[in-house]
């Protein structure tokens, strides 16, 4: 007769590696919120690659080993400042880089980024029903980089603005892409690089809140474009 220990271990053992595999290596997250729309919308599952940028421990906060810092433009995971939330944004500051965001326009050493407005014809269907009072526009920024965000369709002066700031050393500066409606630098500032435990790829799958939480096809949907 197996003792208990012998029943068990195949299955101990499977959840340990699980374990093991979602704590170090790679993982997926809901994302209850709209502060990163249109890029990722509530009730996407997304993949988080946690050797992105170095090796932790399951249960440490520090990084063991560090390979590579996160650039401009990925979407991270981290803990936010003060609240330790996990949260998700795209860095938009990185160490020694000047930025600011007035009237809607960002600016990142120097430079102001440009505008073009996305006809809301050329919607998804998601972002038109959810998010039809809002403007969509694509942003070309530093280095022919395009990114495209929400923002209100009366853009409201200076309000969530903030004057060009520098991004000290080990810090990073984030950012929503639902730029008028996300908690971000604006609320508890730079993120520390320690807090920053890996990279958001692309969508899993996705489950619709508004519809009965069906199935929608996001699948695949690469989070860096």
């Amino acid at each position: 007769m197996q003792s208990p220990w012998q029943q068990w271990r195949g299955l101990l053992f499977l959840l340990l590696i699980i374990f093991l595999v979602r704590s170090m290596v790679v993982d997926w997250n809901h994302v209850p919120s709209r502060s990163m729309a249109p890029t990722i919308l509530p009730g996407d599952r997304i993949l988080v690659n946690k050797l992105a940028f170095g090796l932790r421990l399951p249960l440490t906060t520090r990084p063991v080993l560090q390979w590579q810092q996160p650039k401009r433009w990925d979407v991270v995971i981290f803990d936010a400042p003060n609240s330790n939330m996990l949260m998700v944004k795209r860095v938009i500051g990185v160490p020694g880089d000047r930025v600011s965001w007035r009237n809607s326009v960002l600016s990142v050493n120097g430079v102001d980024a440009t505008y073009e407005p996305v006809p809301k014809g050329q919607w998804p269907v998601d972002l038109r029903r959810d998010f039809g009072h809002r403007r969509q526009l694509r942003e070309s920024a530093l280095l022919g980089q395009q990114r495209i965000f929400l923002g209100l369709s009366k853009p409201s002066g200076q309000a969530n603005t903030f004057e060009q700031t520098t991004v000290p050393p080990g810090y990073y500066l984030v950012m929503g892409d639902n730029r008028d409606n996300s908690g971000d630098y604006r609320r508890f500032g730079f993120v520390p690089v320690t807090a920053i435990f890996g990279k958001a790829t692309q969508v899993l799958f996705s489950l619709d809140p508004k519809n009965y939480y069906l199935p929608r096809w996001r699948y695949g949907t690469s989070l860096s474009d």
